[in-house]
């Protein structure tokens, strides 16, 4: 298992078989993002996208009560509208580098995730969290909204007038509860967050990295598109798949009674 740190708040570890791990690592302060951190998540996210042998990515905390308690307010408090205004593409790299990656993506979720904590959660494909978690967008709350995807992701997942409701009140959710909403995905004991989604990770990463990719690339695009459309993405992405190195082993390892070697190409 090989480390690489991006700044002082964002480590990355790469597991066996294409499982990597993006370690949210600023516990002095909940894992609040400031600005650096933000680029950190960025340059972490570009460097595991454009990397041909990860298969899997899960988003992690080293703070023992929280995933991430959203924008570093302190940091905010500080800046000037100019400030503030030359700031937001750089909070913005944060969330579309986690949105972005090509490969699926797993939060690991537990204790606090508000606010941009959990929009960092959102931007995932899957959600893995234990009892202790407590998840929100509190945003209008202090005066502005979900600025990390938030009102688009989450009606998404729970639907229009759910989203409505939980941006509007500003309430925070715990696990029982955004669970039976599907506001997470999984819900496991305390403390089993990160060990239980690094096992999905690693049963999903088994699979084909050109199939993992493509696949995706059709769930995403298609959002939001009628249905017509929606097959048209799916065939795109089919054809990117249906004359590779991994679609042929993939089928002579099904008929040769054997687990595939995937190319990965």
């Amino acid at each position: 298992m090989g480390e690489e740190r991006f700044g002082e708040f964002v480590l990355v570890r790469r597991h066996e078989e294409g499982v990597a791990e993006l370690v949210l690592d600023r516990p002095k302060a909940m894992n609040a993002v400031s600005s650096e951190m933000a680029r950190s998540i960025a340059a972490a996210c570009s460097a595991l996208g454009g990397d041909q042998a990860v298969r899997v990515v899960v988003v992690t905390s080293t703070h023992e009560r929280a995933f991430c308690v959203g924008a570093d307010l302190k940091e905010r408090n500080s800046l000037s509208d100019a400030d503030l205004l030359r700031q937001r593409p750089v909070s913005r790299g944060a969330y579309t580098g986690v949105l972005e990656l090509p490969v699926p993506a797993i939060a690991a979720v537990h204790g606090f995730a508000l606010g941009g904590g959990f929009e960092l959660a959102l931007s995932c494909d899957l959600i893995v969290a234990d009892r202790t978690a407590v998840v929100g967008l509190p945003e209008v709350s202090v005066g502005v909204i979900p600025g990390g995807g938030g009102t688009q992701l989450l009606p998404r997942r729970v639907g229009a007038a759910r989203a409505a409701e939980l941006i509007f009140t500003a309430r925070r959710v715990e696990a029982e509860e955004a669970h039976r909403l599907g506001l997470v995905d999984q819900l496991v004991e305390p403390g089993e967050d990160r060990p239980e989604a690094l096992a999905l990770a690693g049963r999903v990463a088994g699979n084909s990295p050109v199939g993992l990719r493509a696949a995706k690339r059709a769930l995403r695009l298609g959002q939001g598109l009628d249905l017509r459309s929606g097959l048209e993405v799916e065939d795109a992405a089919w054809r990117t798949v249906a004359f590779s190195g991994d679609r042929a082993e993939g089928v002579a390892a099904f008929n040769e009674h054997r687990a595939p070697r995937w190319p990965g190409l």
